[in-house]
């Protein structure tokens, strides 16, 4: 092998990857399919990404977020690394992207659900048996296929890409003028009326209607999700879940804006699509189906992730007046972008409803079925990014809110996110001892955001800490000490953790999460009031994504997250973004839904009036500033004080 040219190989995953030399370790993993979490852009102050050298040498030097000792071992960020010789590199368990995160989310997932719709998917397959051409017969191609679709099926004569015409002379006497035509329903009116044609997207020689598969794809800031889908029976076929690679410019959206706007947005749609690719590549050899029998493609992601994946500037998203390029985007042939598909393949993005609202939140309500009742509904989507929408078939009104990344166990002196080993349950006895539930019942690596609820919730209701967050010094016990940021609690200690260190909460870290919940549950609060609606009037609460797949509901209300009413009236979406593009793929009622829902949907601007910022300071305290909003959290502290 050339001096310029290094081998990595990487454990558990067991997969070795050939790079130049000086190229960057996350950079490395990433293209070699290696799932390790990164949240900072490659800037190495979020620390999550790190990973151990067993062999070999890296140039790198040492930050805060890494211990003398860790330093010592080979532990270093992946994130700051440059290789500089072959190398073995473990990637522990607090850095790894689980790939079980989808398991979870359907284990759960239930009560909101679209319902009563029709089987009848957007795309469709015609077999004609055509008669052969002649000198007595010597109507040209184009006419004969028009025809034998109108005298076979009585359709009207519909528009047809010039690339199937293109094709018909050899398509036509392959199989003894016997082919297929596939069929796209498509919209000739603005975007949010209901009025459907088809239109002719390809021909094939033979009779090839049992083939017939689409995907369905939800573009996540962190990850990609798709399904295959099987159209003549309505069968999920495959799932795969891949990281998406622009996570190597950083994890959050604000991040990957600024890396577009610096001459980076080629490279963020080539790294999206290349993540999509993988997933294809998955999904097919899973489900042994060959590539040139697909026919449609359905995405959904926030309005960054959309804008991102086919290619339109984002950067006046993040100013001033927050304008994206476009809410409702056309169909695309999905090759144009780069995706490995046949030509005839088209994408379609579900529609976004602004800047902050994008088609992941249009896909979430069309899965949870809220267009189709009149039900009154509160949808609450909790991540870096949070959004709430109140409503019912009739109305609905929307709005985003910034939350923090603290849902997603980062910027926690010990938080990690949502894989197998990080704390997700934590119950504190009469002596201040802890009992703690982890993901997959792994050792514990860390504490992720469901688990710092339940570790907070645990904290309040045992007398730990008081309704302000901080630690009640009073206490007596070996498990509160004074750490380098303050007092803190020890929940793990370090020769229990996987990590071989001491799992602790911190006050930095509750008073993090004190204000990421306050964000949520002002938001509710405030939209409710723009429509005068009181959160008790909520005859459903629905929660999304994978945060809602190991949350603690009553831990989630005992710490002023969730509205205190009662708990039957929570129910669980799953990852609607995937559902929703899944369900539209399926049903073409439910893609005019889709349309209908974003154009239904009033976009409310929380801070123009409407007392975001006190309700804001009010949800500043555990669980609320305001005893009446909680009266059972309440009861339960007087019992317990």
């Amino acid at each position: 092998m050339s001096v310029d040219k290094c081998k990595i190989h990487f454990n558990p995953d067991n997969l070795e990857i050939i790079v130049d030399r000086g190229t960057n370790l996350l950079s490395a993993a990433i293209a070699a399919g290696v799932h390790i979490s990164a949240s900072c852009n490659s800037l190495g102050v979020c620390g999550t990404c790190k990973i151990k050298i067993e062999n070999g040498s890296v140039k790198s030097t040492r930050t805060d977020k890494l211990s003398q000792e860790e330093y010592d071992r080979g532990i270093r960020q992946a994130c700051l690394c440059q290789v500089i010789s072959d190398l073995i590199v473990n990637i522990p368990l607090e850095s790894r992207v689980d790939r079980s995160i989808r398991a979870r989310e359907k284990a759960r997932s239930s009560g909101a659900c679209a319902t009563g719709w029709k089987f009848n998917p957007p795309v469709k397959k015609y077999l004609l048996n055509l008669p052969a051409a002649s000198l007595s017969d010597n109507s040209n191609d184009y006419f004969r296929v028009m025809y034998g679709l109108s005298r076979t099926y009585g359709v009207p004569d519909w528009p047809i890409d010039f690339e199937v015409i293109r094709k018909m002379p050899a398509v036509l006497r392959k199989n003894n003028w016997q082919v297929t035509v596939t069929t796209l329903a498509i919209s000739d009116r603005p975007p949010y009326q209901e009025h459907f044609t088809h239109k002719i997207i390809d021909i094939e020689a033979g009779d090839t209607r049992g083939q017939l598969y689409a995907i369905a794809i939800d573009v996540g800031t962190t990850t990609v999700s798709a399904q295959l889908l099987e159209l003549n029976r309505g069968q999920i076929l495959a799932e795969a879940l891949v990281l998406n690679q622009q996570i190597n410019h950083g994890a959050d959206m604000l991040s990957r804006i600024e890396f577009s706007k610096a001459g980076g947005l080629k490279e963020l749609q080539t790294d999206v699509v290349a993540s999509i690719n993988t997933a294809l590549d998955i999904l097919l050899a899973s489900a042994k189906v060959r590539r040139d029998s697909l026919t449609y493609i359905a995405t959904a992601g926030n309005t960054t992730m959309q804008h991102l994946l086919v290619g339109l500037d984002p950067q006046y998203i993040l100013s001033e007046p927050y304008i994206p390029v476009a809410n409702f985007i056309p169909l695309i042939k999905a090759y144009s972008l780069g995706i490995n598909v046949p030509e005839h393949v088209c994408l379609f993005s579900f529609p976004n409803v602004s800047s902050y609202l994008g088609g992941d939140i249009t896909a979430n309500i069309v899965a949870a079925g809220i267009q189709q009742r009149k039900k009154l509904s509160l949808y609450i989507d909790i991540g870096t990014s949070g959004a709430v929408v109140i409503g019912n078939s009739e109305w609905m009104v929307s709005a985003a809110c910034t939350d923090g990344p603290a849902f997603e166990g980062s910027g926690i002196k010990n938080g990690m996110v949502a894989v197998n080993g990080a704390i997700q349950d934590v119950d504190i006895d009469a002596k201040l001892e802890p009992t703690i539930k982890t993901i997959g019942d792994a050792p514990p690596a860390g504490i992720c955001g469901a688990g710092l609820i339940s570790l907070t919730a645990s904290l309040l209701m045992s007398g730990v800490i008081g309704q302000n967050g901080l630690f009640n010094t009073d206490m007596h016990s070996s498990r509160i000490r004074k750490g380098q940021e303050g007092y803190e609690y020890i929940l793990v200690k370090a020769n229990q953790s996987a990590t071989h260190q001491d799992i602790v909460i911190t006050e930095k870290d509750i008073d993090k999460l004190i204000q990421a919940k306050a964000a949520i549950y002002a938001a509710c609060c405030s939209l409710s009031q723009s429509v005068k609606v009181e959160l008790s009037d909520f005859e459903q609460i629905i929660l999304a994504g994978r945060f809602g797949s190991i949350l603690n509901i009553e831990k989630a209300i005992t710490i002023g997250l969730l509205p205190d009413v009662q708990r039957d009236r929570f129910v669980f979406v799953g990852n609607g973004s995937l559902s929703g593009t899944r369900l539209i793929t399926f049903s073409t009622e439910l893609l005019d839904d889709s349309r209908k829902v974003a154009h239904m949907m009033t976009d409310v601007e929380l801070n123009d009036g409407n007392h975001y910022d006190e309700n804001y300071s009010a949800a500043l305290l555990l669980p609320h500033s305001d005893a009446k909003a909680f009266p059972s959290v309440i009861e339960k502290l007087k019992r317990a004080g």
